[in-house]
Formats: structure tokens, sequence, C-alpha cells
């Protein structure tokens, strides 16, 4: 798909190779490492692959895992995100329960200040439009037409 490039030849590069150096084990202890040999030689098992190779190794048994602890029935972090919804459910009833008061605080003065209004409105036309005379216990007043004439008043 791509075309070589045959014009540029590759480059010799020079290689330098490193031998390794044998590490001497770090002693910790004195005393001296004695081989320890299993107490059964592992089988050794061969297969053929499809395509002709053999390949021979030990056998593994399957690793048995450790029986688990009995676990309860529902797990902590179920009983966490339970307790958490019905936390967060009494704050909302809560809140809406708060609001509600404040909504029927607010109608109740407003109901109240429109009472005290027609009360007192209704004193005031009483005073002014009530009956007049002595039974009324208010005081007569006569009031009539006063002219001014030349600087002076005639009343």
């Amino acid at each position: 798909m791509y075309p070589e490039h045959t014009h540029n030849p590759p480059a010799i590069r020079a290689v330098e190779v490193h031998q390794p150096t044998p590490v001497s084990p770090a002693t910790i202890y004195s005393a001296p490492l004695v081989p320890v040999q299993p107490g059964t030689l592992p089988t050794v098992a061969s297969v053929v692959l499809p395509d002709g190779r053999v390949v021979t190794g030990y056998a593994v048994s399957p690793v048995q895992p450790e029986p688990v602890a009995d676990r309860p029935v529902v797990s902590r972090a179920a009983v966490n995100v339970a307790l958490g919804g019905v936390g967060f459910l009494a704050l909302c009833g809560g809140l809406l329960l708060l609001t509600t008061f404040i909504a029927a605080l607010t109608a109740l003065i407003t109901q109240l200040i429109t009472l005290a209004a027609v009360v007192f409105g209704g004193w005031i036309a009483v005073q002014i439009f009530g009956g007049h005379g002595s039974a009324s216990g208010g005081n007569t007043f006569h009031i009539r037409k006063a002219t001014f004439k030349r600087n002076h008043f005639n009343g």
C-alpha cells in the first residue's frame, strides 16, 4: 500500500554490548540457606497444539479461595444509602411544612390588618356620619357663610 523508500540505505550504527555483572546477594543472616524439596513432585503435563507444537509444563491446580464469612443479608452501604434517603425525605417534608406555616402566618397577618382597617374605618365613619345632637355625645358646630368685605370679616 505504501511505497518503500529504497533511495536511503539504512544507517549503520555502532552497537555497544553490555555484559551483565553478577550481583552478590546481600546476606542479612549469617545462617546458610538450605534448599527444601517439596513434599511431592508436581506432575508434568504435555499438550499438543493444533499446529503440531508440544508444550510441556507443570499442571497447576486451581487455587481454592478462602471461605467467606457469613455476610449480612443487607450490606452496610445499602443501609447507609437508605438512611440518607429517609433523612432527605424528612428534611423535604420539614421544609414543606415550614413554608406552609410561613404562608399561613402571612395570610393571618394580612387578614388581621384588613380587619383592623375595616373596624377603624367604620369607627371613623360613625364619628363623621353619626347622629347629631345631645344623644350622640358629640359637639355641635353651626357653620354659616362668612364674607370678607374691604378686608373686614363679616361673620
